[in-house]
């Protein structure tokens, strides 16, 4: 069975997230499979993996889609919130990995053609509140439609798993898997850390040091400690700069729109200030990561001093 695999990046600079560094590894990758399914397949069942490029899916490489015993698991692994229109971008998905995956004159043919059946699994380790299993689902997306319309038949139905991996959650799924333990236990300690008033760096050097003396993870640690550290400073960066662009966008994006729709008495005057505000807002905020001086920043984006101060203040003051 020829395999596809995706890590889907919409910004080609990012190195892949430390979720599929390792579980790059076909015997990890099988443990965390048979974790998650309840299956028992014995080490060295065929499994392979390759990746592939794109620009559809996210901007970190935190994703892995394989063929297993002709079927095709696509997991993801999510660092901070869960997004509702998965079952749609997993549609999208899935459809990119079959075109790859098929002789594209083959589907003309009227003989039936055979493909790997989709799992859609999401791994959930964000500290909001989640339930331990959720399934999320295609058809709650629909609009509604007018009685007057009789269903025709022929629907179609897509269903994402999502499992909470947070610490202490779904401990009989997680503890079936060294590694995927190992991993829930490696980043449970990067924020007791951070909790514990360590720096994002200190509190991911401090982890991988603790996990290594207590024989976590070690051989993949001591390999890839120093990507470890660079892979999780800027995946989590990242995700308080998200964080910041969502509410400052919100406020800037609201007062600016109700100026402008006050001045032209149309709805267009709100959504334009939404917009302008996503834009500025998410632009000095990587200014600021990239740790460009203020008076710099103020200068090319036409904004105050005091503005950039309020919005370094409140990525400071974001939790990880």
């Amino acid at each position: 069975m020829k395999m596809v695999g995706y890590y889907m990046s919409a910004n080609r600079e990012y190195k892949s997230s430390v979720f599929t560094t390792l579980f790059n590894d076909e015997s990890n990758l099988l443990s965390l499979y048979n974790a998650v399914s309840g299956s028992d397949l014995p080490s060295g069942t065929p499994l392979e993996i390759a990746t592939l490029e794109d620009v559809l899916f996210t901007d970190r490489r935190n994703d892995i889609a394989f063929v297993l015993e002709d079927k095709i698991v696509i997991l993801l692994e999510h660092q901070s919130t869960i997004n509702e229109n998965m079952p749609l971008r997993m549609l999208i998905y899935i459809a990119r990995v079959y075109e790859k995956l098929i002789d594209n004159e083959a589907i003309y043919k009227s003989k039936l053609l055979k493909i790997p059946k989709p799992d859609f699994i999401v791994l959930y380790n964000g500290t909001d509140p989640f339930p331990d299993e959720k399934m999320l689902c295609l058809s709650d997306a629909y609009k509604d439609c007018p009685e007057a319309l009789v269903s025709l038949g022929g629907s179609m139905n897509l269903e994402v798993r999502v499992l909470n991996i947070n610490f202490g959650r779904n401990d009989a799924i997680i503890k079936n898997s060294d590694v995927l333990y190992g991993y829930v236990q490696f980043i449970n300690k990067i924020r007791e850390n951070q909790q514990a008033g360590l720096d994002l760096k200190s509190a991911i050097t401090a982890a991988t040091r603790d996990c290594i003396k207590e024989g976590i993870l070690v051989d993949f640690l001591k390999l890839h400690s120093s990507e470890v550290i660079n892979m999780l400073t800027t995946e989590w960066d990242y995700e308080v700069a998200q964080k910041v662009w969502k509410e400052e966008a919100r406020e800037e994006g609201l007062e600016q729109g109700r100026e402008e729709g006050r001045e032209e008495g149309r709805e267009e005057g709100r959504e334009e200030g939404r917009e302008e505000g996503v834009d500025i807002s998410a632009r000095i905020v990587f200014e600021l990561i990239k740790k460009t001086p203020i008076e710099e920043i103020a200068e090319r984006y036409k904004v105050s001093i005091e503005k950039i101060k309020q919005l370094q203040s409140a990525l400071l003051q974001l939790p990880a």
